[in-house]
């Protein structure tokens, strides 16, 4: 396809699972950077979505054979888009592709989406699968039927929705809808004609096939872990199985063993990593009225190297709704297992210590509370008011987690009105699942771009922890995606193992690789960057919501 590919840069990202109304959210952020003549890169998001159908803004609502109630009894959402087609399907094993490109002449839409197709048949004709067009309907087709839907929207120069591939040959879904408005219309998928080819196989030729189709010279490409069924290629056999359900698994109560401190093959802390314990009056004082008014601190909970400095200060980071965290990942030092009671008193409580502190700046974390049908962000809500209430004048920083994607948990959070709204993106996206249990790098992109969305008039704000096996490259990626979605605050800390337990130390990062993340990251046009071996989330953050 004729076009100035070769100017611009393409990001290619795999972002795994991830709903659609989130992705959706994501895709309008990125296309309004984008459509910036001057921004200098373009995106392909490549994803799955839970079971959904979308009908296009000329699509015939009769192309849906069941109703919305029903829809939703099947689990299975409906959205009206605004891009072009009519009705489709997507669920688990089909391959999402979203381009977000900012066209040379707006107009040429139809050679754009011919340059999709044959993208998706070049794919297609390398896994030895017969693939074609049609010169009057939109897609692609095999011989068994139809495997690929188009369906795009140009504004303001760039396009975004995409396409869908089916891979796995598990199409019921279809038999929701008259596919694309054909009711005669057979679909196929890449399994119908070869069990043997495993999803990332399809990602990885349809990306390197995309990039060559469209003329890109340079391309950053970003790749979430994939999970073992797209990752799949034979049978699993009864060892298998066997390995699945931990016949042979290691028991995890049994600590790791160190020496002088240190895991197998982990490096020596070097000296200017090393803190020292100030336990003056200042430290003490703090420490006393947390203990008097039974509140929780991530200084604490999470064993922050920071704690002697910002409670000498006298600041901390109070953490809400409990010490006992649903989720378990790999990097994180607070407690695991079945949270406590909500204590309705706690908000208050910490409202009034703000006060006795006299802070002018407030940090209010929590631990993840998936057992409370909000997520706890009502909870989270009260204490930002009742914070507000007592200390008019103080500005309140919150830290949230990512309440499962649910929309109506994150407004209540925004129509509390903080005045930094900080969501931890702590990684890469090649590490997100091993690191984060339950969270994803597309679901917490999505989540920062909603804030920017919604009425919300304060600033947003995430964090990094490097040494747990990135690679430079890789944090100057997500640099780049942050920097798309106009977060205004970045914070770049060392990871520090907590326990034996906890995931080792791949390596201590050079304090002249923090200073290049800072300089990198803000010429990109993130307004503030703290980047330093002992930054946390919470560290200089009266400093750092100043700055901007």
């Amino acid at each position: 396809m004729g076009r100035r590919s070769e100017l611009r840069k393409l990001n290619v990202r795999w972002l795994g699972s991830l709903p659609y109304s989130e992705a959706l959210i994501l895709q309008k952020g990125l296309k309004d950077s984008v459509s910036d003549e001057y921004n200098p890169y373009d995106y392909l998001l490549l994803l799955e979505h839970n079971n959904v159908i979308t009908i296009g803004r000329t699509g015939d609502a009769k192309n849906l054979l069941f109703d919305r109630d029903q829809l939703q009894k099947k689990g299975i959402e409906f959205f009206e888009t605004d891009r072009g087609g009519d009705v489709t399907f997507h669920g688990k094993g089909q391959l999402i592709g979203y381009p977000i490109m900012r066209l040379q002449d707006p107009k040429k839409v139809i050679p754009f989406v011919r340059s999709l197709e044959e993208t998706i048949i070049k794919t297609l004709n390398s896994f030895d699968i017969d693939a074609f067009s049609k010169e009057d309907d939109t897609g692609v087709w095999t011989p068994k039927g139809k495997i690929a839907s188009i369906g795009v929207k140009v504004s303001k120069w760039t396009t975004y929705h995409g396409f869908s591939l089916n891979i796995f040959d598990k199409l019921e879904g279809f038999n929701l809808i008259n596919p694309c408005g054909n009711k005669d219309e057979k679909i196929s998928a890449v399994h119908t004609f070869n069990k043997e080819i495993s999803f990332d196989d399809v990602v990885n030729k349809l990306t390197s096939t995309f990039v060559d189709e469209f003329g890109y010279k340079d391309v950053g490409i970003q790749m979430s872990q994939f999970t073992p069924t797209q990752l799949k290629k034979h049978k699993k056999h009864e060892i298998d199985e066997m390995l699945d359900k931990g016949v042979f698994q290691k028991n995890n109560n049994i600590v790791p063993i160190t020496i002088k401190g240190l895991l197998p093959d982990e490096p020596q802390r070097p000296e200017w990593m090393k803190v020292k314990a100030n336990l003056g009056k200042d430290y003490r004082d703090l420490k006393n009225l947390i203990s008097e008014k039974k509140l929780n601190t991530v200084c604490e909970e999470a064993s922050c190297p920071n704690i002697y400095e910002c409670w000498s200060m006298g600041t901390a980071t109070f953490m809400i709704m409990g010490d006992t965290c649903t989720r378990a990942c790999g990097f994180c030092d607070v407690n695991t297992g079945k949270p406590c009671d909500l204590d309705d008193l706690e908000p208050l409580r910490v409202a009034e210590s703000v006060q006795t502190m006299e802070l002018t700046h407030a940090v209010i974390t929590s631990v993840n509370r998936d057992d409370l049908p909000d997520g706890g962000s009502n909870f989270f809500a009260n204490t930002i008011d009742e914070v507000k209430r007592l200390n008019p004048s103080t500005s309140v920083e919150v830290l949230i987690p990512d309440f499962k994607g649910d929309r109506r948990a994150i407004d209540n959070i925004i129509e509390a009105s903080p005045e930094v709204l900080n969501h931890n993106l702590e990684t890469v996206p090649r590490l997100q699942r091993e690191i984060r249990t339950a969270a994803s790098y597309g679901r917490s992109l999505s989540l920062l771009q909603y804030a920017k969305d919604s009425a919300f008039l304060g600033k947003t704000k995430t964090g990094l922890i490097v040494g747990m096996g990135e690679e430079f490259e890789e944090v100057i990626a997500v640099l780049e995606d942050l920097s798309q979605i106009n977060v205004d605050i970045v914070t770049i800390g060392q990871y520090l193992r907590p326990t034996a337990k906890h995931r080792p130390i791949h390596r201590y990062v050079e304090k002249e690789e923090f200073v290049k993340y800072k300089t990198i990251g803000e010429s990109f046009g993130i307004p503030h960057i703290e980047s330093g071996p002992l930054v946390r989330s919470s560290y200089h953050a009266k400093d750092s919501f100043a700055s901007v």
